[in-house]
């Protein structure tokens, strides 16, 4: 079964949103289960529960067939969705563009590696479809030489 994985703040941006339609695109066209992920710092806890974001999302977009929601706790968000996507198994990542500008500083940060995109691609294994905040994509495929993503 394919998997695509949506990161989604709460309460969903529009930005969010935006990503979480291409998402839900995406999942229904792959004929794919869909995780919409939020991450709940530790040392901002909202207590978000699963019905809360669900609830969000629906609120957003609408109801979404095979969608299941997940909120995870962690200190670092980048890193919390990186390990649940890896988890998880995904087959697809659909972030918003701000959120692949975030990975690259922290990855940057940890290996001082100029070459993100490929860190990011090796690491995941997947397809990684970024989405502007008016529902512009760019896909960088983990089988191909897809182009980069783009900077915030």
């Amino acid at each position: 079964m394919t998997l695509v994985v949506v990161p989604v703040r709460f309460p969903p941006s529009s930005h969010s949103a935006a990503t979480l339609r291409e998402a839900a695109r995406v999942a229904a066209e792959r004929d794919a289960d869909l995780t919409v992920l939020h991450v709940d710092l530790y040392q901002r806890s909202g207590g978000v529960s699963r019905s809360d974001l669900k609830r969000a999302a629906e609120e957003r977009i609408g109801r979404i067939d095979r969608a299941r929601y997940v909120v995870r706790r962690g200190f670092l968000v980048e890193e919390t969705i990186l390990e649940e996507i890896v988890a998880e198994g995904a087959d697809v990542v659909v972030i918003g563009s701000k959120q692949a500008g975030r990975w690259r500083r922290m990855v940057q940060k940890l290996l001082s590696d100029p070459d993100i995109d490929s860190f990011l691609r090796s690491q995941l294994d997947c397809t990684v479809i970024t989405v502007d905040a008016d529902g512009e994509t760019t896909t960088n495929d983990a089988d191909d030489d897809a182009a980069p993503l783009p900077d915030d």
